[in-house]
């Protein structure tokens, strides 16, 4: 039964294993505000259909043949910023967490809790709230408290009005010279605030910054 496409979200489903996605499927399409309407069996296949499928949402396993998940989730969001990934993995392994959180994943479900878990995940992640399973939090504590305790900054930590003034710009591909010209410093001052916006950020070059500025909405993107 076709569902009315008012405020259904559209899902995509990658597994390699045709068993898995018509779980998944029958897990998703009983709610009324989810729809299944694509599958892929790896990852490769994934960005095929995510080209000629209006997608909401994406649900990746990790290990795929062709293009693992985690590739996947990379390629997905360059091509449609606007989708969102869960992963959905049987590996309860931090490093394939926090592997999942830097592709840009929107929360990580594990397969033995999916039928408990799924579907509060995907309204979870279309809402732009992360989703984690209780081990990821424990996880994601200990690694911020390992962070405090090596002497970082937390990279929470809030920024100056100089130097949103200044990451703006620097988003926006203007060199020191013109920053320094537009807001009336030295390049110096600018060398400055950019030094001080990658500690404080944690982040290492001006792409990293950009992406930064558009997440925090600085810019457009």
């Amino acid at each position: 039964m076709t569902k009315p496409h008012t405020s259904v979200i559209r899902i995509l489903v990658a597994d390699d294993h045709a068993l898995v996605r018509r779980g998944v499927r029958l897990i998703l399409d009983r709610e009324p505000d989810l729809e299944v309407v694509a599958e892929a069996g790896d990852g490769a296949e994934a960005i095929e259909l995510a080209r000629t499928h209006e997608v909401d949402l994406a649900v990746m396993d990790i290990a795929m043949p062709r293009k693992t998940g985690l590739q996947a989730t990379r390629e997905l969001l360059a091509l449609k910023p606007g989708v969102r990934v869960l992963m959905l993995t049987m590996h309860d392994n931090e490093q394939y967490f926090f592997q999942a959180l830097k592709a840009g994943a929107s929360g990580y479900v594990l397969k033995s809790v999916a039928d408990r878990d799924l579907v509060a995940a995907c309204r979870a992640a279309m809402r732009d709230e992360p989703f984690l399973y209780p081990g990821a939090v424990t996880a994601l504590i200990r690694h911020y408290l390992d962070r405090v305790r090596q002497g970082e900054e937390p990279s929470e930590r809030v920024l100056t009005v100089r130097e949103e003034e200044v990451l703006k710009l620097v988003a926006e591909g203007h060199s020191s010279k013109e920053i320094a010209e537009m807001l009336f410093i030295s390049i110096k001052t600018v060398h400055r605030h950019r030094e001080n916006l990658l500690h404080k950020l944690g982040l290492r070059d001006r792409l990293e910054l950009t992406r930064y500025a558009i997440r925090a909405g600085l810019i457009e993107a």
